[in-house]
């Protein structure tokens, strides 16, 4: 993908539990930028394939019969399936158990990839996921690859859930391994990624951080 200049787009990727959501959003409400969560997209479509009981080989065509749309407004999240409100469904446990093995087919990622082009337009929007740099926006010049140590991962997340760290880290540790061994789109820093260890960064730290980064591209 080519026509983004350096300004236009910031990439932002990482393993689950690292806190791309939060810090995407927060970068793009401190710079005036659009936000777009790539990973509710996959969701959405892993929420409908389950509600329609249908197989993980056919999630195309759940995507083409069960539109999936999301908003990119910094300030709000919106995301829709066949025009209904879905945001608190798609952050269910059987979502999240299910959501790598549908975003690993080809073809699902080839779909939503052109959608989320079509999103990003002529860009001034912060992008998170787990293929933007490598995938989506190659041609982002700022692009983040955020990490953390396992254990703090886990413990975060746990936090968030409600569950015990021992559990969730299991969890993250699988859907780490399958989301960086799949074919499609592995997970993995971008060409010329700031690599981001926030292990130790409070996620104001880690905001203030992409935020001045931004900002030296803008200049």
């Amino acid at each position: 993908m080519t026509g983004y200049g350096p300004v236009d787009v910031i990439a932002i990727d990482g393993p689950s539990g690292v806190g791309k959501s939060t810090v995407s959003r927060a970068v793009a409400c401190a710079l005036g930028w659009r936000y777009l969560d790539t990973g509710a997209m996959y969701r959405a479509l892993t929420w409908a394939v389950l509600r329609n009981g249908s197989s993980i080989e056919d999630a195309v065509d759940v995507a083409v019969t069960h539109p999936v749309s999301i908003g990119t407004d910094s300030t709000a999240e919106e995301v829709l399936v066949d025009g209904a409100h879905v945001e608190t469904e798609i952050r269910s446990a059987e979502v999240t158990s299910a959501v790598s093995a549908v975003s690993a087919v080809p073809e699902v990622r080839l779909l939503l990839v052109e959608a989320q082009r079509s999103l990003i337009g002529d860009g001034q929007i912060v992008v998170e996921g787990r293929d933007i740099g490598t995938v989506v926006v190659p041609d982002a010049r700022l692009k983040i690859f955020l990490t953390a140590d396992a254990d703090i991962r886990a413990g975060r997340r746990a936090r968030e859930v409600g569950a015990e760290a021992t559990d969730v880290g299991a969890a993250l540790r699988r859907r780490d391994g399958f989301d960086s061994s799949r074919e499609a789109s592995p997970l993995r820093p971008a060409l010329h990624a700031v690599v981001v260890d926030t292990s130790d960064m409070t996620q104001d730290e880690v905001v203030a951080h992409i935020v001045s980064l931004a900002r030296l591209v803008v200049s």
